[in-house]
């Protein structure tokens, strides 16, 4: 049987997951100081949130397996894109779905979900 890590585990979930040296994070959003702000705020604040659970977990985002992103609206799609496409390092881009979904509160415009590899 292999061994399974959980971190930061609550009643509902866990932060983090760890199976065969997969990394699985629950669902990003911006920093509660972030939450009423525009797209761009947003994004940038939920990946550096999924950067410092990562590093946290021993990975980091060259060793992204792949991504969802969830967006409150298609109107933000190319914004968050040209975010995107700056945080990913070049030649590391994961598979990635990127769909219209909606949010757990109203304020917030996105949400991401994370595999990668251990370092």
């Amino acid at each position: 049987m292999s061994d399974i890590q959980r971190h930061d585990t609550k009643a509902r979930m866990s932060r983090a997951v760890i199976h065969n040296n997969t990394i699985y994070l629950c669902g990003q959003v911006a920093g509660p100081e972030q939450r009423f702000s525009d797209i761009t705020d947003q994004a940038n604040s939920m990946l550096a949130r999924v950067d410092a659970l990562l590093e946290e977990v021993g990975s980091d985002r060259e060793h992204l397996l792949s991504a969802t992103v969830y967006l409150k609206t298609m109107d933000d799609f190319k914004t968050f894109n040209d975010i995107w496409d700056a945080w990913v390092p070049e030649g590391h881009a994961p598979a990635r779905a990127c769909v219209q979904a909606a949010m757990a509160s109203p304020e917030l415009l996105c949400e991401i979900t994370v595999v990668a590899a251990v370092k």
